[in-house]
């Protein structure tokens, strides 16, 4: 086989390569994840824990992941307008989540703006029921993306983390809520 041979060969695998991985990531420009917990507590207990953000510290997969990340609450804590600011991973993550909407003891819309490592305006919306078994919690998670940023999702596995990192968070909600 020639040089010439080998780099063709390398061309068109490199090519199919990117050309799948743009077919796949064309199904992560947006991309939404429903994740649902029960949790035995008052239905002011469960939504106050969420509400405040204050409280966040206390369910936050991204402190487990980080637990040298600064925080900082601005604005009045538990009120829309109210942000959630994060500093992490030795200035390589920074962003804060901000209450956008609240339906007292029923929803609760949170928009992201994060600025490191990627840049990403997420939202997170909450909802609260109460059923037989204890307060059902509904996190919708919403993301957009372009192209290239859904390329490297796809490449890293990134939809598969945002879902285990959801799921993480609610079942530490969960955990302080029901702590005894």
């Amino acid at each position: 086989m020639t040089l010439k041979m080998i780099f063709a060969t390398i061309g068109i695998a490199f090519a199919i390569f990117i050309g799948f991985g743009l077919y796949k990531a064309s199904g992560l420009k947006s991309i939404q994840i429903v994740k649902k917990v029960t949790i035995k507590g008052s239905t002011e207990e469960v939504f106050n824990m969420v509400k405040y953000l204050n409280n966040f510290p206390k369910w936050s997969p991204f402190l487990v992941q980080d637990p040298g990340q600064q925080i900082e609450v601005r604005g009045t804590d538990g009120t829309i307008g109210a942000q959630y600011h994060w500093n992490g991973n030795g200035g390589k993550d920074l962003g804060y989540q901000e209450i956008v909407n609240i339906d007292e003891l029923k929803f609760i819309g949170m928009r992201c703006d994060i600025q490191k490592p990627f840049v990403a305006k997420p939202t997170f919306d909450y909802y609260f029921k109460e059923t037989t078994q204890g307060i059902e919690v509904t996190q919708d998670f919403k993301v957009e993306s372009g192209l290239v940023d859904a390329f490297f999702m796809w490449l890293f596995g990134a939809k598969a983390n945002m879902e285990a990192t959801n799921q993480q968070g609610l079942n530490l909600l969960k955990q302080a809520v029901e702590k005894p």
